[in-house]
């Protein structure tokens, strides 16, 4: 494509790693072989060819050109250019320079490439700063021969002319505007002047901010090497150096900013910066509109009114030839040019003729897009729902463009009148060629493109049908049966089958109950529950049942096109009104089954509540998710002439819709034999086509379905390869449509109930089965004595793997009793492989840390790519009792998930202006406080249970609900006085309430948690605990229930111990949540296995070029804003940071973050790892700054998506200790390796591998101090647990033993240097004391008082003690001699605590006192290295006591007590190496320890006499 070439070389080639945080607590472990160096040093370049590579990689984005390219020409000219040589051959990578004229003068110069497209070179051009406004114009080739071509937008250059014989040019020349163009030329407009879609990600605002203040200043960072500078920095740069971080991260110094996750909430969101553009006040279409005939027929097309940014009004004419100004003035038309009226080709240059603002204002626009990284201007086809918005709510202006832009564009189409033929467009491009890579790559990108804008209808469509803005198609069906068809697009309803069963199962409980006599004490207990269940049922579960949402899907269609009964479904009995048996108790398998008969029989006599839920056979949630994986499992095949759907579920306001596209006549009736396979009644009747059958058995050999045969109602044998109730049906274009795959894959057995028909295997497990039974049958072969290749034998195998769908359902499987058990017992064996192997084998990746999810969403794609079911979660969470994080996390998903149900019910019975409200009120009772639910609402409850939901007014407002009716204060005023009138008066205000009172107020927070129970127990055999409401991590549990109901929170702090930490002003939007089919590109997807494949390998070369050709697939395919382009980014910094191109690196990293932040949303899990990964590069470059302002986000966001516990947390821990520790801050690194062991030790253990590397961190970090005896026990314990998880073998455990002989070596050195030091010390110190003898008279006569009595030589210990404490001297007679050694014993104890001591006669206090490296060498016995004495003399105790194991480890232990024989003893067991007197106080030498032995803690010290 089109585009620079270096600059397209350059960025076709650059990358990220999600998983670097991990990768880098590796490295801090024991990654290092040579313990004489440090961890924390980047792996040297392992190839060195790869050099220039990566340079070109790091340096290409660099080029004089880059400010010139806007968001596109990133997209475009990284799409071809640089890589395509890799992918078709070496011509394809040669550029051609190309000069381009534009229509008013400009000129400019093209890289292009004989295989670029017109339609490339017009994109480059749209996005280029000198010709971006231009958007009507024919494009004109300047042939070397002199021939002029006028270009085709399909036309590739390379067909036209021989653009590598250069001389060939290119000419922008002005076309004719029409309707159509001139409006997308005034749209062009308005988005070229607008800066409100700007994204500017923090990264790119650290970076920018950081090169500012490094070029004002002039200190540079890059050359340095900051760990072997560090201690002369802290020395004579304090202020420059160890100081900054603290000034650019402060909230990293202390670990409390943890605990305050709501208060951080406001900096997940940035709010709207006021830099709104001065270019022009307005741009509308004009009142003057539509154009009167007579000026139609002269070429005017419409009419705008502008207001330039001075106030001028001007009335302006839209041309076929361009636009000028007429003179219309007020209300009446003058089309009449006006005198000296400008005139030009665009309306960005009729602008600059009349505005100077606007030409300087645009400037100012244009600079400022270029100014940020390309990426962040490059629109998101499908962006996230965001859970939190700016608080307060910006500033609501006019917007006349917006007005039009909602007005004029209604439900999903384009243009009024204009609707797109869906079906025909995406089944047109599944038909594209694909013989070659470019004609995949452009056939992918047509279906991503049309599927995108698919999605981007239905769900403007969905929302239109619950809004109600469309009409039924059978208006007089009943309202659950309604279907809708716009925009050539169908939309029927799915119903959410699990509540209604819940009822079901209440009701059937209760009747039970009362048919076998429950005693009468136990009623009596049971009482406020009974009440509190019929009361839920009524206003909670029974909305799944009444709601007007519960509509057939597809199905209905394909009936009514087919047998012509439009109210009927041609479903088997719903998921709804069934229940599902959990996978290991029998007991309950039994108990279900039982309980289902018994449902069918009151179904069958008419006295079930939910009759026309069960009879109806309407869809539910799991049949549109089961038909949506069944449709991307086909589309993953993609057999020639077998077609799918587009297909998307939209979830909106409680209402499940399901959009499909519509195939040809299936409507209109117009074919009664369209029906050419499966069956539309439950098997009674089935269809069979042979060249239908033949391509369904191609699709099924792809995905292990086996070729069998089936009963039909008649008993006649069908062939089939596929589920009985699939429809293959022929449309009028004569194609071949499969639908209804709610069951492409068998039948989970290990749900057998009536209830669990829909429970069927992930297309995961069946791949993953499919190999392991495959590589079984080869072993057998192999020991049969067949001497073929064991890898030929399991492809031999593989396709002979396959599994009857249709066993343990309804139908009844042809074939003899042996061929029907062997496919139950294959059925079987997979059902059980996912029960005996799948799930221990997720439990231990979690425990490994291997798979590491941090929040719902992560969670269930672990599940999900090990092809375990969520309806698994309760069974995981038990298997992971032992990992507490999992558990927990387990937990909150069940309980989001379930409450996800229960706000869906109520928001389906809210009106439209109580929405707000009633998600207020519900957020209130999960998490508010528990006396939200009071006595007198129980009282109600317990009256009149089912009349208090039937009649609001009839039922007392709850006061529990104050807060939320504090809003509505006229209402609440008015209630109250209608309850305090006389009973006729009563009855009136009972006829009001019910419009001034919404019936959400009737749900209480034990109704909504007694539902959560129930629903965590009915779908994941998981009895929640009862401490589950108090438990739960508050902000991740709303987090991940926003995002799923798509709830926009206010971003401000909660006080969740309130009753009421939620006002309805806090719900600031309610958007739809999206699920849809989307293509995937094979050959991208395949470069990417093959790269991780060569990565693991070593192979840093051709890991490069794989991952480099996947980004330019996917780039050309779906642009740069895709996910998937996200993980080619990490795997391409990977390589570049093991080659050792930090800067590349950082490039590629820089690119990952945007996308994910733009793509997953700012608190994805994702993202947080990219910002701990830019952090780690960063810091590679001795950029500690950015580095650690790149950690505090991280930390911000892990502790937002996964709370304060978690292994990652603890990793970044580490992480942060590195870079604290590399510029001298010593108490601050010891702080975050000390939370980083507590918490890998509570959540993982103490032998797990991650508690290993913060014992080994903790080594490294006494070791940097000179504490060598610390290091060495800490090693120790390293090792241990190396040598009992790995072995003696493993290179790690090696590792750990060096180190253990390096810290015994420079023990011992130190030692005996200490020793030496102190000869010399002891006779200057003998020297010493004779001069301060003389100096002293009052010591003088101390001794020689104490020589009189006491004999010879005797000094009496209470006159040495009080002349060195500064008591004076000589005492007077008579005084008592006890009470003074008493007193000289207090103030000897409060100076060894630390306490300030009020002199007495002497001043010479404290003269006494050793200095900090005699205390330190009480410890170790050792030397102790400046940088040691400045760290631990800057370090504060209020700091440094995270943690009470870590403070008694050295504060209240006994080594710096200023009893000599004690610490004698301490430092004599530290010197042998002893550790079993430290063993209960580990970690030892961390906390308020080190940080304890700050001078006003220092001691004086008394030598043994």
């Amino acid at each position: 494509m089109a585009g620079k070439s270096n600059k397209s070389k350059g960025k076709s080639k650059n990358g990220g790693t999600s998983k670097a945080i991990d990768l880098a607590a590796g490295a801090v472990g024991l990654s290092a072989g040579n313990p004489e160096t440090s961890d924390t040093e980047a792996k040297p370049s392992q190839n060195p060819e790869e050099s220039p590579k990566t340079n070109a990689a790091s340096h290409g984005t660099t080029d004089s050109n880059e400010e010139s390219t806007t968001a596109k020409e990133a997209e475009n000219s990284e799409t071809k250019d640089g890589d395509e040589a890799g992918l078709d051959g070496e011509d394809e990578l040669r550029l051609y320079p190309m000069t381009v004229k534009g229509p008013s003068g400009e000129q400019m110069e093209l890289q292009v490439n004989p295989g670029d497209s017109v339609m490339d070179l017009r994109q480059f051009l749209l996005d280029a700063p000198e010709t971006c406004f231009y958007t009507c114009y024919d494009l004109i080739l300047n042939a070397a021969d002199g021939m002029r071509y006028h270009l085709a937008e399909y036309l590739e250059i390379g067909e036209v002319a021989d653009v590598a014989a250069g001389g060939c040019t290119l000419e922008m020349v002005n076309a004719l505007y029409d309707d159509r163009s001139v409006r997308s030329h005034v749209r062009r407009t308005r988005d070229l002047i607008s800066t409100a879609n700007l994204h500017s990600s923090l990264s790119t605002a650290l970076a920018t901010e950081y090169e500012e203040k490094q070029a004002a200043t002039g200190q540079r960072e890059e050359g340095e090497a900051s760990s072997s500078a560090s201690e002369g920095k802290a020395k004579n740069v304090p202020d420059k150096e160890a100081g900054s971080p603290k000034s650019e991260a402060p909230e990293l110094e202390g670990l409390g900013f943890m605990d305050d996750t709501t208060g951080l909430l406001a900096a997940l969101v940035s709010s709207p910066q006021e830099l709104e553009s001065n270019c022009v006040e307005s741009i509308a279409f004009s009142s003057l509109n539509p154009v009167p005939g007579y000026r139609r027929l002269q070429g005017d097309l419409l009419y705008l009114d502008i207001v330039t940014a001075e106030g001028h009004s001007y009335c302006v004419t839209a041309h076929t030839q361009g636009f000028f100004v007429n003179q219309s003035k007020g209300n009446v038309l003058d089309p009449r040019s006006a005198k000296n009226s400008a005139q030009s080709a665009t309306l960005v240059g009729l602008l600059r003729l009349v505005s100077d603002k606007f030409t300087k204002g645009f400037a100012e626009v244009l600079e400022r897009k270029a100014a940020g990284h390309p990426f962040e201007n490059v629109p998101v086809l499908l962006p996230p729902n965001p859970w939190l918005g700016v608080y307060p709510p910006p500033v609501h202006k006019r917007d006349i463009a917006r007005a039009e832009d909602s007005l004029m564009v209604p439900y999903g189409t384009e243009v009024i009148g204009m609707q797109r033929d869906w079906n025909e467009e995406l089944q047109s491009c599944r038909e594209f060629p694909r013989e070659n890579l470019q004609d995949r790559i452009m056939r992918d990108r047509a279906l991503y493109k049309v599927n995108c804008d698919f999605v981007d209808a239905a769900t403007k469509g969905a929302k239109a049908v619950i809004g109600r803005c469309i009409p039924p198609i059978n208006p007089t069906d009943p309202d659950r049966f309604h279907m809708y068809v716009h925009n050539n697009i169908f939309f029927s309803f799915a119903v959410d089958g699990d509540f209604a069963s819940m009822q079901q199962l209440r009701e059937q409980e209760l009747q039970q109950q009362q048919a076998d006599g429950v005693p009468k004490a136990s009623e009596d207990d049971n009482d406020a529950t009974k009440a509190a269940s019929d009361e839920n049922t009524k206003t909670v579960v029974e909305t799944a049942v009444d709601a007007p949402a519960e509509v057939a899907n597809t199905k209905t269609v394909v009936e009514t096109a087919v047998d012509e009964a439009p109210a009927e479904v041609a479903e088997v009995v719903s998921e709804a009104a069934e229940v599902s048996s959990g996978p290991s108790d029998e007991a309950k398998k039994d108990e279900a089954t039982s309980s289902a008969v018994e449902v069918t029989e009151e179904v069958k006599d008419g006295n079930a509540a939910a009759t026309p839920v069960i009879e109806s056979e309407q869809a539910t949630y799991a049949s549109s998710n089961n038909d949506l994986k069944g449709t991307k499992a086909y589309n993953s095949t993609d057999v020639a002439g077998l077609y799918t759907l587009a297909m998307a579920i939209v979830d909106y306001r409680g209402h499940r819709v399901v959009a499909q596209s519509i195939i040809p006549g299936i409507l209109q009736g117009d074919k009664t034999d369209s029906l050419l396979y499966g069956s539309v009644d439950n098997g009674k009747k089935i269809s069979w086509n042979e060249k239908f059958h033949a391509k369904v058995l191609e699709a099924g050999k792809l995905l292990h379905i086996k070729e069998h045969e089936v009963y039909d109602g008649s008993g006649n044998t069908v062939k089939l390869c596929a589920p009985v109730e699939c429809k293959g049906i022929v449309g009028s274009d004569d194609r071949h449509y499969m639908l209804d795959l709610m069951r492409t894959t068998p039948r989970d057995a290990n749900y057998t109930g009536l209830g669990s028909r829909l429970c069927v295997l992930r297309p995961e497990l069946i791949a993953a089965f499919c190999q392991v039974e495959a590589l079984e049958r080869a072993k057998k072969r192999k020991s049969d004595g067949e001497e073929a290749d064991e890898k030929v034998l399991l492809q031999e195998e593989l396709p002979n793997v396959v599994l009857n769908p249709n066993v343990f359902t309804d139908f009844k499987v042809a074939g003899t009793p042996e061929e029907v058990a062997a496919d139950e017992e294959l059925v079987s064996k997979a059902a059980k492989y996912l029960v005996d192997t799948v799930l221990p084998k997720l439990v231990q990746d979690l425990s490994s840390l291997e798979v590491s999810p941090m929040d719902g969403h992560t969670l269930t794609e672990a599940l999900h790519a090990h092809g375990i079911n969520v309806r698994y979660l309760g069974q995981v969470a038990k298997l992971a009792k032992h990992l507490p994080h999992v558990w927990d996390l387990c937990v909150v998903e069940m309980i989001v998930r379930a409450a996800k149900h229960v706000l869906k019910g109520v928001l389906r019975e809210t009106l439209d202006q109580d929405v707000g409200g009633a998600i207020a009120h519900f957020f209130n009772c999960l998490v508010g406080d528990e006396t939200l639910s009071t006595p007198d609402t129980e009282t109600t409850t317990e009256a009149s249970p089912v009349k208090q939901a039937e009649e609001v007014g009839d039922a007392k407002p709850p006061e529990s609900n104050g807060k939320v009716n504090r809003k509505k204060k006229n209402k609440i005023k008015g209630t109250s006085a209608q309850n305090s009138e006389s009973d006729k008066s009563k009855t009136e205000s009972q006829e009001k309430k019910p419009e001034s009172r919404p019936s959400y107020l009737c749900i209480t927070a034990k109704l909504v948690w007694i539902d959560i129970r129930e629903c965590v127990k009915f779908k994941y055999q998981f009895e929640l605990p009862e401490d589950a409401r108090s438990k739960i991590c508050k902000v991740s549990t709303f987090r991940d229930l926003c995002q799923k109901v798509g709830v926009m929170l206010a971003a401000r702090d909660y006080n969740f111990s309130s009753k009421a930490p939620f006002q309805i002003t806090d719900i600031l939007d309610l958007q739809a949540v999206v699920k849809h089919s989307t293509p995937v590109c094979a050959d991208a997807r395949d470069l990417l296995e093959n790269g991780k494949l060569r990565l693991a390998q070593g192979k840093l070369n051709e890991a490069y070029e794989l991952f480099s050709e996947a980004f330019t697939i996917l780039q050309q395919v779906c642009g740069p804003m895709h996910r998937e382009v996200a993980n080619c980014c990490r795997y391409l910094a990977m390589v570049l940071y093991h080659a050792g191109d930090m800067a590349g690196a950082i490039m590629q990293q820089h690119k990952e973050l945007i996308i994910n932040e733009r793509c997953l949303g700012p608190d994805h899990p994702d993202t947080a790892h990219s910002y701990g990964n830019m952090a780690l590069f960063y810091h590679g470059l001795n950029q500690t700054e950015l580095a650690l302002r790149h950690m505090a986000r991280t930390l911000l966001l892990l502790n937002v998506s996964c709370g304060s516990d978690h292994p990652d947390v603890a990793a970044t821990f580490i992480n942060i200790a590195m870079m604290y520790q590399d510029i001298g801050r010593m108490h601050v690194a010891l702080r975050y390796l000390q939370e980083a062991l507590k918490r890998n030790e509570r959540l993982l253990g103490p032998d797990h591998i991650q508690t290993a590397v913060c014992y080994h961190a903790l080594a490294i970090a006494f070791n940097c101090m000179g504490a060598y005896k610390l290091s060495l026990q800490h090693e120790r314990s390293t090792y241990n647990i190396l040598l009992k998880q790995l072995g003696e073998e493993d290179s790690r455990t090696r590792d750990s033993a060096n180190w253990i002989k390096t810290f015994q070596i420079r023990d011992l050195q130190a030692h005996a240097h200490k020793q030496r030091g102190q000869q010399t010390q002891s006779v200057l110190a003998a020297a010493k004391a004779a001069e301060q003898l003389k100096a002293r008279s009052d010591l003088v006569q101390a001794f020689q008082a104490a020589a009189g009595p006491g004999g010879r030589g005797a000094i009496s210990k209470a006159a040495a003690a009080a002349a060195l404490l500064g008591d004076g001297l000589p005492r007077p007679r008579g005084m008592d001699e006890r009470a003074a050694r008493a007193a000289a014993e207090v103030r000897k104890k409060a100076v060894a605590r630390g306490l300030n001591v009020r002199p007495q006669s002497s001043p010479q206090v404290g003269q006494g006192m050793p200095p900090l490296g005699d205390l330190l060498s009480l410890i170790n016995s050792g030397k102790v290295t400046p940088q040691a004495k400045s760290a631990l003399g800057t370090s504060s105790g209020k700091g440094s006591s995270s943690s009470g194991k870590g403070a008694s480890g050295v504060t209240e232990g006994k080594k710096t007590s200023s009893d000599t024989g004690k610490s004698n003893v301490e430092s004599t067991a530290e010197a042998n190496g002893s550790v079993e007197a430290t063993e209960k106080v580990a970690p030892v030498g961390l906390g308020v320890g080190l940080g304890g032995l700050e001078s006003k803690k220092r001691k004086p010290r008394t030598k043994n006499p």
